[in-house]
């Protein structure tokens, strides 16, 4: 019974103590032979990596390639470069004279389409190969018509300072007057050829004179002598009548005003500004910006 008992008390001893939590100081170390020993690495031997393999030498020389079309049939021998992208042998086959431009070109190999960003060596070209070569659908190829050499024009001889002639200046006629509404326009003028600001070397700048002929403009219509139709329009009793008579036509007076406003813009070509200020001032009906 003694040693059952002592047994328990051992358990029980062992379960408070385990329960309780281990408290370690900030600078605690463990001791040297509690540490955990290292791990001994055997030598083990290792093979060395694989070596790099070395890069296909491509090929340097050019190849002979010929691109046959048969519809309509032609031929073209070209030397090119294999490391050339196929845009770049559109190109160089676009050069030779009455082959296709080299954006309607679609050349295929072995029925397989060539793009345009891939090299030739990809396609595994040799030296004697054929390339088909067709065009796109809706463009006309005929071989027999080369494309004409843009003309190149010759520089116009430049005159010397002392027998340079002044430029001329082409004044144009104003169109007719409006004979109602807003101001006529003045004439237009055209320099030609357009003078350089700055000049070439060894030319000389030289003064146009610029008269401008006002013999055929016509006058303003306020320049008009007083006419009865001017007399009457320029009264601002005239004025002040027809807006009476426009509000007992409207229910609204905005509405009247508004109309007011239209018959008066229509006649304020054949009035001087005073004339308009008198007006507006008699009526009341003041306009955009007092006019």
């Amino acid at each position: 019974m003694s040693e059952q008992a002592e047994l328990a008390f051992v358990k029980s001893f062992v379960n408070a103590i385990s329960s309780q939590p281990v408290v370690y100081p900030n600078d605690y170390q463990p001791a040297p032979e509690n540490e955990l020993k290292k791990v001994p690495v055997l030598p083990i031997d290792v093979p060395p990596p694989p070596e790099r393999r070395s890069a296909i030498a491509a090929p340097t020389g050019s190849v002979s390639v010929t691109f046959k079309s048969t519809k309509p049939v032609q031929a073209y021998t070209l030397d090119v470069q294999p490391t050339d992208t196929i845009a770049q042998i559109k190109a160089q086959l676009s050069a030779v004279p009455g082959a296709p431009p080299a954006d309607a070109q679609r050349l295929l190999l072995k029925g397989k389409a060539l793009a345009d960003g891939k090299l030739l060596r990809e396609y595994a070209v040799k030296d004697g190969d054929t390339i088909n070569l067709m065009v796109k659908p809706g463009f006309d190829w005929d071989p027999s018509k080369t494309a004409p050499a843009a003309p190149v024009s010759a520089p116009a001889p430049s005159a010397s300072p002392s027998t340079a002639e002044p430029e001329s200046v082409t004044l144009l006629p104003s169109p007719e007057p409006k004979t109602r509404g807003g101001h006529g326009r003045i004439p237009s003028v055209v320099l030609s050829p357009s003078p350089s600001l700055t000049p070439s070397p060894g030319e000389v700048l030289v003064d146009i004179p610029l008269v401008l002929d006002t013999s055929n403009i016509p006058a303003s219509p306020n320049a008009v002598a007083d006419t009865p139709y001017h007399t009457t329009l320029a009264k601002p009793e005239f004025w002040g009548q027809l807006y009476t008579f426009l509000q007992s036509q409207f229910p609204h007076p905005s509405d009247a005003e508004a109309a007011w406003e239209d018959f008066f813009c229509v006649s304020k070509g054949n009035l001087s500004v005073s004339e308009i200020a008198k007006i507006r001032d008699a009526v009341g009906v003041l306009g955009m910006a007092g006019n």
